[in-house]
């Protein structure tokens, strides 16, 4: 039952009814009214205005410096610009936990969220992930908030009626109407696609990013993160992060964390289809099958196989990479979950373990040499730096984990594998140490960027 409509498809069935039975006006007023306001006010006071402050280094002129032309045109130092955004925030606890986007609050150097009734507080980002575009934000000083529970957005269905509560444009809170017209949307515009999205027709606009999507209970379903449009407004398509995502980010800044832990999954997969189902004897064409796993993939430990298709975690639906990736950052890590897939034309279950990627030894090498990489950090590929990069899991070798002093020179960037120096092939760390003394002053340097092999040759 949901109890703020549930008033309102009351007050429709007593006018529909003896209204058409009897000759006679409405009664009163609940007979005559359909509203969204008891909803309205007890949720808004939780939906807050965000102001983010950042400061930005102007370009210098490259005649700044130049005593001749500086005396003619006044070039001097460029005074730093300030740069605002506006966004909304919600607040999921009263000693203000505050949840919004990160683009957002990304890179402020100043955030002031006001609420409703005119106060003000300073918030710090404790926790944030551009991959989900999600950050939680610590108000200082606050208590007795205004606070909003998050619903189970598993449960939402196409069709729910829905609210989107924001600061569109910066014209004050505002309150627009719709359902939910759409779930599993995955990818997007922003961040890089981790999870799937509620899709609403309840318009949101620029500034309404962060605010709250609620449903007839008023609980949060999702915080309003992104538009579908050609014309920079609202084109009835917009796109909401799930509650029950947001929900496992709270738990974590909460519990301390300023990064998100999510269980790795070490499988890549593919959408199933019509082709796929009917060579495999499925009866329709769902889930994603296995195309690889890496070794230490925790699918792997529990007995999966490349080929086998992957239906459900927990008994949910799984059919998109993004969705698989969803499904195990809303468990969290710790425990497990059962997993349902397609073997041999039949359905089979396992238990899969709920962990972070591992690790591995750790072994690392920071690069002090009287050549151009002085200051460069390196690792052995391990799965952890593999999920942190975003990398194939195919991948090995050697990765460049940071790049400071004389070894910006070689133009290297973190997430880089190196494949060979002046033609020696860099396998280990001993084969790097070794490479990076050679006192040659032409460089020749293979490695892997964006999955694309490149070459560079610099003269030192």
């Amino acid at each position: 039952m949901k109890p703020f409509l549930t008033l309102s498809i009351c007050a429709a069935v007593v006018l529909a009814g003896p209204a058409r039975a009897e000759d006679r006006v409405p009664q009163d007023a609940a007979e005559i009214s359909l509203s969204f306001a008891p909803l309205v006010r007890a949720t808004a006071p939780a939906v807050v205005n965000i102001y983010a402050r950042r400061i930005v280094e102007q370009r210098q002129s490259p005649f700044a410096n130049d005593p001749f032309f500086s005396q003619f045109f006044g070039l001097g130092q460029a005074a730093p610009r300030v740069q605002n955004s506006l966004g909304s925030g919600v607040i999921l606890r009263e000693d203000g936990i505050v949840v919004s986007n990160v683009h957002v609050v990304a890179g402020a150097d100043e955030i002031r969220v006001v609420l409703s009734d005119r106060r003000e507080y300073d918030g710090k980002v404790i926790l944030a992930d551009p991959a989900a575009d999600i950050a939680v934000i610590q108000l200082e000083g606050a208590s007795d908030l205004p606070a909003l529970t998050l619903a189970d957005s598993d449960q939402a269905e196409v069709g729910d009626l829905v609210l989107a509560i924001g600061n569109p444009f910066g014209v004050g809170q505002t309150v627009t109407s719709g359902i939910v017209s759409g779930l599993a949307r995955s990818g997007g515009g922003m961040g890089q696609g981790r999870g799937y999205f509620i899709q609403t027709d309840a318009p949101i606009n620029p500034g309404n990013s962060g605010g709250a999507l609620i449903d007839m209970e008023g609980h949060v379903l999702g915080i309003n993160s992104q538009i579908v449009t050609r014309s920079g407004g609202s084109n009835g398509i917009g796109f909401a992060i799930p509650a029950n995502l947001v929900s496992q980010y709270v738990e974590q800044a909460e519990a301390g964390r300023t990064a998100i832990e999510r269980p790795w999954s070490g499988i890549e997969v593919q959408v199933v289809d019509a082709a796929m189902a009917e060579a495999m004897g499925m009866p329709a064409p769902r889930g994603v099958v296995i195309a690889r796993l890496h070794p230490d993939s925790p699918f792997a430990g529990a007995g999966l196989q490349t080929g086998d298709v992957i239906t459900a975690i927990s008994g949910l639906d799984v059919d998109g990479p993004q969705e698989l990736e969803f499904r195990l950052t809303t468990m969290g890590t710790g425990g497990t979950a059962p997993v349902s897939y397609w073997r041999d034309g039949a359905m089979e279950e396992a238990e899969v373990t709920l962990s972070p990627a591992p690790a591995g030894t750790g072994e690392s090498l920071r690069i002090r040499a009287d050549t151009m990489f002085d200051g460069l950090a390196a690792a052995v590929l391990t799965p952890a730096l593999i999920e942190r990069f975003g990398l194939p899991l195919s991948a090995e070798g050697i990765i460049v984990t940071g790049v400071t002093g004389a070894a910006r020179a070689t133009r290297l960037q973190e997430g880089d594998v190196i494949l060979s120096i002046n033609g020696a092939d860099i396998r280990s760390l001993d084969d790097l140490a070794a490479a990076v003394q050679d006192q040659s002053r032409r460089w020749q340097i293979a490695f892997v960027r964006d999955g694309q092999r490149v070459v560079l040759r610099i003269r030192g």
